[in-house]
């Protein structure tokens, strides 16, 4: 008799933050869920991870609506499940206890079932309480152990022996727990360590527990991994459905079916009703733009695992600052970055603090600006590492930081910061006029300045669609090769243009705007202050008159999720701000003028 296997539907979260970089609209992919629904599938990712910071950041939407819609569109049976990271919870920093909490009880209050709860570190510390909260507030809890690949030549963690003492120690912990997943974030690990690990899972766990097995295809084995999983006692994997399938996402459902044909198992959906679904979802998602690099197999992933999740979010900023060519270079750095910080497993935010190190190495040179989330954790502000991260650059990052090496409990300093919590959120939002609900506490506590400015009616979008207008009359296309990267270029007026899918303002002048001064109504030079890289001013700090120091911050820009100030050269007056928050900026573009 065949095994059943049980598929959950990552299209609507996974599949989304893998190829989208989280950034859709939720009216747009409804349809597919009701698609799904009359497919017969009742188990969805329907939320968490990057898709609720993402909602207020790129879609001016609110997650505990797009929640609540999901709800309504997969039935009152369905299983929806999030994902979470453990004492960040859906933040990229970590969060006190009643944040914790808050987090639990919101999302059970939206329509959510399970919760998948990981942390990145496999410091199981930080999965205690969050799993407590997640089980107190009537959830599932499904409690992660995160997986990866160490990049070749590299040993210490990342095997079966460290999964098992990660299970053990979970064990330990008394964590309540429903379903255990081995969760891959990056598709790095092998099948041969895959197999040995839930093997050994399914003869340690008591009878009946639910094994989950979670990859993705950015190296190509996804579907070899998953039937390694299989073979090995999984009762669980993750699929995802066509165009949010194979390359950095879930290996599509259709891919999995057909690879289990002739075999002992079979996967519990109906496949030719499946494949209704998908059309309607194809339909959904044809006017978004597809990156081509979400499509496809990486073959540096095993040397720079960087998850299939975080992967496209990283190169659609870098798309946003107008830095794609240097990706390649970035991808490569990543490799150095990871041999040295610790062995935490590449999955948000960790993968995050790797990719945005690498990408501090690139462009400001090695280990001459840390990314603060990568120095906290070799610092270990964040938790234990599986292994101690290289002293070299736990001294250089002390150093460069100001901070000194910590082992005390990141939930404690958490608790001891009177920046975080309920109650300097409800201030925050008393502060800004703000109706104060359980929800929009949560909003202020996760999601920060940028919650705010949702909350405020302030939000932008940053949604990538394809110009319907496309090659209307006038429109000019071509395709530009700068240092071999390809980019498409369709100029659609004097003051519209698109690039690669992106449509933005521009103006065309002769000549080289480069060299130009400018002067004030004395007819004197004014000094420029220029944009040291390209990215999003965040915050205007002075305005115009205004007497300013040498080293006086100016404004903040912010570039792959860090921010960075620019200060004055010199003691001046700031004549001009050229640009307002919100602007995309290049790198030696002007920003002010100071007299």
């Amino acid at each position: 008799m065949k095994k059943t296997i049980h598929v959950m539907n990552t299209a609507f979260r996974d599949g989304f933050q893998s190829v989208f970089g989280a950034r859709v609209f939720t009216k747009d992919f409804l349809p597919a869920v009701e698609a799904c629904r009359e497919a017969g599938m009742t188990h969805f990712e329907a939320g968490g991870g990057a898709r609720f910071q993402s909602l207020y950041f790129y879609c001016d939407e609110d997650a505990f609506d797009m929640m609540d819609a999901f709800r309504e569109a997969a039935g009152p049976d369905a299983d929806l499940q999030t994902l979470a990271r453990g004492i960040n919870v859906v933040a990229l920093d970590s969060q006190p206890r009643d944040v914790i909490d808050l987090h639990a009880r919101m999302f059970k209050k939206h329509g959510m079932t399970t919760i998948r709860n990981f942390d990145a570190l496999n410091d199981v510390n930080n999965l205690v309480d969050s799993g407590r909260s997640i089980t107190n507030a009537g959830l599932n809890h499904e409690v992660c152990v995160t997986m990866m690949a160490l990049p070749p030549g590299c040993q210490g963690a990342h095997d079966a022996d460290f999964y098992q003492k990660i299970l053990d120690d979970i064990l330990a912990a008394e964590i309540p727990f429903t379903a255990v997943c081995f969760k891959d974030a990056s598709g790095t690990s092998y099948p041969s360590v895959i197999h040995k690990t839930i093997k050994r899972a399914r003869q340690r766990l008591p009878e009946g527990t639910k094994i989950v097995f979670h990859t993705h295809d950015t190296a190509g084995t996804g579907v070899i991994c998953y039937q390694a999983a299989i073979d090995a006692g999984a009762d669980q994997i993750d699929l995802s459905l066509a165009p949010c399938s194979g390359g950095t996402c879930q290996p599509d459902v259709a891919s999995m079916w057909h690879a289990l044909r002739g075999t002992d198992y079979s996967l519990d959906l109906d496949i030719d009703k499946i494949m209704e679904a998908e059309a309607v979802f194809k339909d959904c998602m044809k006017d978004y733009f597809m990156p081509p690099e979400a499509k496809a197999v990486e073959p540096l992933i095993p040397w720079s695992p960087m998850p299939g999740g975080a992967l496209t979010a990283n190169t659609q900023m870098m798309r946003d600052n107008g830095i794609l060519d240097r990706y390649p270079e970035v991808i490569d750095a990543m490799g150095e970055v990871v041999r040295v910080g610790g062995f935490g497993t590449s999955v948000t935010p960790v993968s995050q603090f790797y990719f945005q190190q690498a990408f501090n190495n690139v462009m400001f040179g090695p280990w001459e600006k840390f990314a603060e989330g990568y120095g906290k954790m070799v610092l270990g502000y964040f938790g234990k590492t599986p292994v101690p991260p290289d002293p070299e650059v736990v001294r250089k990052a002390s150093e460069k930081m100001g901070l000194e090496p910590t082992t005390e409990s990141p939930l404690e300093l958490d608790e001891a910061n009177p920046d975080k919590g309920v109650a300097p959120a409800r201030a925050r939002l008393e502060e800004e006029g703000l109706e104060v609900t359980d929800e929009n506490i949560f909003i202020a506590a996760a999601c920060g300045d940028k919650g705010i400015a949702f909350l405020k009616g302030e939000a932008t979008t940053g949604v990538r669609k394809v110009d319907p207008a496309g090659a209307t009359a006038g429109s000019d296309t071509y395709t530009v090769t700068v240092d071999g990267e390809s980019f498409v270029v369709r100029f659609d007026s004097d003051e519209r243009a698109s690039v690669d899918g992106r449509t933005l303002d521009i103006t065309v002048a002769e000549g080289d705007a480069g060299g130009d001064t400018r002067q004030n109504s004395r007819g004197e030079d004014l000094a420029r202050l220029d944009a040291p890289m390209a990215g999003t001013v965040y915050k205007v700090l002075v305005q115009p008159g205004h007497r300013v120091e040498e080293g006086e911050p100016i404004l903040i820009l912010e570039a792959m999720k860090m921010e960075m100030t620019v200060a004055a050269p010199c003691a001046a007056t700031v004549h001009e701000i050229i640009v307002k928050p919100g602007d995309q900026v290049g790198t030696g573009q002007l920003l002010a003028t100071l007299a």
